[in-house]
């Protein structure tokens, strides 16, 4: 999957959005329900490093990034892009159904992380909310979502709660939700 998103990623005309989750070295227990530590900053100067590098940074996102890194996109996620990220918050991984983050990290479960993550994905631009526009939009994953715009920008109908994290290969837009493919079951994960 890395090769096919790397090649997606090359393609010109995508854009990418990731909701996946994440952890760092000194991370918390991802799948721990505690409360967002800080809260993610808009427009921030974190833009030090790439998508990955600024979301590992921020403990908002450990969730995302232990589970970008379970999935093995992380290097893909660090190359040149850029791409529009919507990553969800670690509250919004702790509020799904118990144990789902714990099945999901699981080795054996690595093809339904993966196409959870890449749900979130589309490659080759990086989008700043003052530019998102209502439609329906292709993913790495292969499947559409939905973005509106009335009264705030959702995707699939998940609010984005913090827009405009920029890092060096593109830019991160916080939501407070996991956008689950429909071919996805997590309840049916061992």
């Amino acid at each position: 999957m890395n090769k096919k998103l790397a090649a997606v990623a090359l393609a010109a005309s995508a854009t990418l959005f990731i909701a996946g989750c994440s952890t760092s070295s000194t991370s918390p227990d991802p799948a721990a329900s505690s409360p967002m530590a800080s809260p993610v900053e808009s427009g921030s100067a974190m833009a030090a490093g790439t998508i990955v590098e600024v979301a590992a940074s921020n403990p908002d996102f450990s969730t995302l990034v232990a589970a970008v890194k379970a999935a093995g996109l992380d290097g893909t996620l660090s190359e040149a892009g850029p791409y529009t990220v919507f990553a969800p918050t670690h509250e919004a991984f702790a509020a799904l159904p118990k144990k789902t983050v714990k099945k999901l990290l699981k080795p054996e479960n690595k093809e339904a992380l993966t196409k959870i993550l890449t749900y979130h994905v589309i490659a080759g631009e990086e989008i700043m909310s003052s530019d998102i526009t209502a439609g329906k939009v292709a993913t790495v994953e292969g499947q559409k979502v939905d973005i509106t715009t009335d009264g705030g920008v959702k995707v699939n109908g998940i609010t984005v709660v913090t827009a405009d994290v920029e890092g060096t290969n593109g830019v991160i837009h916080a939501i407070d939700g996991v956008l689950i493919p429909p071919d996805v079951d997590p309840s049916a994960l061992k």
